[in-house]
């Protein structure tokens, strides 16, 4: 057992670990921050499989970024967990489902002989001259250009329902609707004039000037 091997089943139990860890936790705050841990330790993974750049794509763009933006977020909004957790366990049958079939998809590709990685530590030593960034620039926009535009497809709808999962109607008292103001008129029952006849009072004497008097 070489010590890629150990590294590689080290990293793997502890990207298990805060996946799990991610979806099982109930505070929103500690689960972001075990997906973070899941992706700095991803990206360790793809360093570890000459893949550098995914590698520091995934720290700078998805912990950096995505991630940071995300926890902030989650502070901030406040998130009622319990009224969020309702009918947790009514989907999870279904929930159980589609993860078995992802899982056994992955696991199929993973083993599947044109991937070439069902023998970890057998990685293929590349020339010096080799770039990465140009080589997957090549299959993402050639080979893969109709599933990397279905991934932007889903990223784009994952972020619209966020949004909406986030959004709460308005309990605002003083938000006025703009249409409203506008149908207000003179005559109308939201608007009641008053005329009232000017009065001229007298001022009154003050304490001091009526003891100067007496």
């Amino acid at each position: 057992m070489t010590f890629s091997l150990v590294l590689f089943y080290l990293l793997a139990a502890v990207i298990v670990f805060g996946a799990v860890r991610t979806v099982t936790a109930k505070n929103p705050v500690h689960a972001a921050l075990h997906l973070v841990l899941t992706f700095c330790v991803s990206a360790v993974m793809w360093m570890l499989m000459q893949a550098e750049f995914l590698g520091l794509t995934l720290v700078v763009v998805y912990v950096g970024a995505v991630m940071v933006l995300f926890l902030f977020v989650v502070m901030m909004l406040n998130i009622d967990v319990e009224e969020m957790r309702k009918g947790f366990w009514r989907n999870a049958p279904v929930a159980f489902t589609v993860g078995i079939l992802m899982a056994a998809v992955l696991i199929a590709v993973l083993l599947a002989p044109a991937t070439a990685l069902n023998e970890f530590g057998l990685m293929r030593d590349v020339p010096a001259e080799y770039s990465n960034v140009r080589d997957l620039g090549m299959q993402l926009y050639t080979a893969y250009v109709w599933q990397f535009e279905l991934a932007a497809v889903l990223l784009a709808l994952g972020m619209v329902a966020a949004i909406a999962l986030a959004h709460r109607p308005s309990t605002n008292p003083k938000r006025i609707d703009p249409a409203e103001q506008v149908k207000v008129t003179a005559d109308s029952s939201r608007v009641r004039l008053v005329q009232m006849a000017a009065e001229i009072q007298a001022p009154t004497e003050q304490p001091e000037q009526k003891e100067n008097a007496a």
